[in-house]
């Protein structure tokens, strides 16, 4: 029997592709390859062709990453505008790609006169990355929504997969090993769109009057401790404005690092590290990060 014949690929394969071009943060080293795939069907036959033991990396609009100096060595998976599916199906439920910005999901939804997304509008991130770690904003949260997901394997296997599959908690979620999420079907509320689209405008209001939204950042970068806020305890800790290089806990939201320009991965790692022991020892609480760490500390590859 003749071998399987791959299909020729049709994403964009970058080679040494600076990171921070890819992050919020606006720091991070090169990955040695970076893949945006077409579509679903190119980034199977992507995956399929990975030697099995090629460390593997997904990053959607890098929004809650921080990727060290050296950069990553292995592959990156870049599924925003590629994995860009998003369909009204029966009654009001939607199915979205997991390149599709959680903003998008948000205003999607209250064109088609469905509620219950709103808070997605305040995510800067895509679904797959919502959907890794159960992001949230304003109270509510991303797997509440949630009524299916189809995930891939590194193999190149497509499963659909129901939240009993997965354990979810606050900020996290775990599932079965070396699967990505590739898109969700999500059930909302019928109601007013505009009524919607104005507390998005709300929502987006309140956000821009607390948080450092104009300022290269992650996002919060701690986890909120049970009964308590992480932005207290570091403003309590008299950390608010300290700077570790160009890297400074935000004036205006203390559970937010920003980029002031010039700032190394290493600078905000070792600031993520002055506030957490700072805090631990001042407040008696050790905080956990939600930003994820990856890549190779040192300066950057020539």
């Amino acid at each position: 029997m003749a071998a399987e014949r791959q299909a020729p690929l049709r994403g964009e394969l970058m080679r040494d592709e600076p990171m921070a071009a890819h992050c919020s943060w606006r720091v991070g080293g090169p990955a040695d390859r970076c893949y945006r795939p077409a579509d679903l069907d190119d980034l199977v036959a992507f995956l399929r062709g990975l030697p099995p033991d090629e460390p593997l990396y997904w990053v959607g609009l890098g929004s809650n990453l921080l990727v060290r100096d050296a950069g990553i060595r292995g592959t990156v998976i870049l599924p925003f505008g590629g994995l860009d599916e998003l369909v009204r199906e029966d009654g009001a439920r939607l199915r979205a790609g997991a390149g599709v910005s959680c903003a998008r999901v948000a205003r999607f939804a209250t064109r088609n006169d469905l509620v219950g997304a709103e808070f997605l509008a305040g995510i800067p991130g895509t679904l797959g990355g919502a959907l890794a770690m159960n992001a949230g904003a304003f109270g509510a949260e991303t797997w509440p929504l949630v009524r299916r997901v189809w995930t891939l394997h590194r193999s190149g296997e497509l499963r659909e997969r129901r939240p009993a599959d997965f354990r979810v908690g606050y900020r996290s979620v775990q599932g079965p090993a070396d699967e990505w999420f590739v898109a969700a079907g999500l059930q909302l509320q019928p109601g007013d769109g505009a009524a919607a689209q104005r507390r998005i405008r709300e929502l987006l209001a309140r956000r821009g009057a607390t948080q450092p939204v104009q300022q290269p950042s992650c996002g919060s970068v701690f986890r909120n401790p049970p009964g308590d806020h992480a932005a207290r305890l570091i403003e309590a800790s008299g950390l608010k404005g300290h700077r570790i290089g160009r890297a400074q806990v935000s004036e205006k939201h203390a559970n937010f690092i920003v980029n002031l320009g010039g700032a190394s991965a290493a600078d905000i790692e070792a600031l993520i590290e002055t506030v957490r022991d700072r805090v631990a020892r001042r407040q008696g609480v050790r905080l956990d990060t939600e930003v994820r760490i990856i890549g190779e500390k040192g300066g950057a590859r020539p």
